[in-house]
């Protein structure tokens, strides 16, 4: 079972809800998926594009 972890940068009335499981990163990915449909999809995101996103919304080049 996967551990997910939610992002610091989801609002707080839980309308934009980003997880991920960090536990999970297997070949090369990191899962991501909405929190709001746990059962939904998850997207695999290669871990330098995930890298990449989050150093971007920290620097403030991407909204989150």
């Amino acid at each position: 079972m996967d551990t997910w972890v939610k992002s610091s940068y989801s609002d707080r009335d839980g309308t934009d809800c980003v997880e991920w499981a960090p536990a999970s990163a297997t070949h090369g990915t990191i899962p991501v998926r909405d929190s709001k449909r746990p059962a939904g999809p998850i997207l695999h995101v290669p871990t330098d594009a995930f890298a990449c996103l989050v150093t971007a919304i920290k620097g403030g080049t991407l909204n989150a």
